[in-house]
């Protein structure tokens, strides 16, 4: 708040662990990770200011993080993991700990249990910054492309504001904004490039069909003829079934509307089979739980999943994918929600609209020039 005074510390620096074999996660990496791995081991050593990583979704960004961390942590560094959303705190806090075992670990975001935030590694959101001050020597920013940190001047600043002078940056993002890739041409940013999925797969490619009554059907919270067709008729209807929305009262209505119509139509068993999540949603971290596992077999959401959560069978409906909120990153990072697991690669994609958007036509077209790019 604008009334709540900062403090700083002025006192001795603190002198933080070496660890010597810090990583305990037993995986390995495929030949394309291990290259951006080994990439952001060398930023660290040589304390490179910047790096930035651009890999698909589902490259597994996460672990080919492990090495350069452990690096760092060898040296006795402290490492700061932000990202803008609250649910990948969560969702990667465990990870982290597991990954680290014999390392302090903390998250910190708005309603966490623990506020201290003294561990050696930190998993923060990007507000969470502004507690800090010349407090990190490797900072590793999270989907770097996301609302709000391209948005929020504050928070570009507190990140700047919570590395050492000497530290080193690494940017994760499958969708990178244009002024980074003015700066990737031009040779001012370092980059290493992964386009291949950890399982090898390629992409989900989404499908486009045509509603000309949506606008209509949606005004009277109701499926237009053309989805409920489509989710008749899935190729896999074991899969869960992740619905994106627009707008905060279209999720909570289709919620109510739709429920007693999937019972109906044998798509559901129970009502507790469905449900809704959005930002304002003070339950929504219990329901993403209950949707990772497998509990509930229908998620409404807004753009509040877009990105940073891992489910591991979906198919993805987006409705009126013409709507402003779904630019082309937005439209790229829904499509690589689905296809996530190594058994279940081939998850469908599907934009319901009532015409096409360049955001709509760029993506499809970004996500297919990934699939070239590995080799698909």
């Amino acid at each position: 708040m604008e009334c709540e005074p900062l403090y700083t510390w002025s006192g001795e620096k603190v002198q933080w662990s070496h660890h010597r074999e810090p990583c305990t996660w037993n995986g390995e990496l495929t030949n394309a990770q291990q290259i951006a791995a080994d990439r952001i081991v060398q930023a660290v050593t040589t304390n490179e200011s910047e790096l930035l990583v651009w890999a698909v979704c589902g490259a597994g960004k996460t672990e080919m993080l492990f090495q350069g961390i452990s690096e760092a942590l060898r040296q006795g560094k402290r490492i700061c993991i932000t990202t803008p959303r609250a649910d990948v705190v969560r969702e990667l806090l465990p990870r982290i700990q597991q990954a680290f075992a014999n390392v302090s670990v903390q998250g910190l975001y708005g309603g966490s249990e623990n506020k201290e935030g003294t561990a050696q590694i930190m998993i923060t959101t990007s507000h969470q910054l502004l507690r800090f001050k010349q407090a990190f020597d490797m900072v590793i920013i999270d989907e770097v492309d996301a609302f709000p940190f391209h948005k929020d001047p504050s928070l570009p600043f507190a990140t700047q504001r919570a590395k050492k002078e000497i530290h080193t940056t690494i940017y994760l993002t499958a969708t990178p904004r244009p002024h980074h890739r003015l700066q990737i041409a031009i040779k001012k940013l370092a980059h290493v490039f992964v386009p291949v999925r950890y399982h090898g797969n390629p992409l989900p490619v989404p499908i486009f069909k045509m509603c000309f009554s949506l606008q209509k059907d949606l005004t009277h919270v109701k499926l237009p003829r053309n989805v409920w067709k489509w989710i008749t008729n899935r190729k896999n209807p074991s899969r869960q079934l992740l619905i994106f929305v627009p707008t905060i009262k279209m999720a909570e209505k289709m919620k109510e509307n739709l429920t007693e119509i999937f019972i109906m139509r044998g798509l559901l068993k129970k009502q507790d089979e469905m449900d809704f999540v959005h930002s304002e949603d003070s339950e929504r971290e219990e329901k993403v739980t209950l949707f990772r596992q497998r509990k509930m077999k229908v998620l409404i959401t807004t753009t509040i999943l877009e990105r940073g959560v891992t489910f591991p069978s979906v198919d993805v409906v987006v409705l009126d994918a013409g709507n402003k909120v779904f630019d082309e990153a937005a439209l790229v990072q829904i499509a690589g929600r689905a296809g996530r697991s190594a058994d279940d690669p081939t998850g469908e994609v599907v934009f319901f609209h009532d015409g096409k958007t360049d955001a709509m036509v760029q993506a499809v077209q970004a996500i297919k020039k990934m699939n070239r790019l590995g080799g698909f």
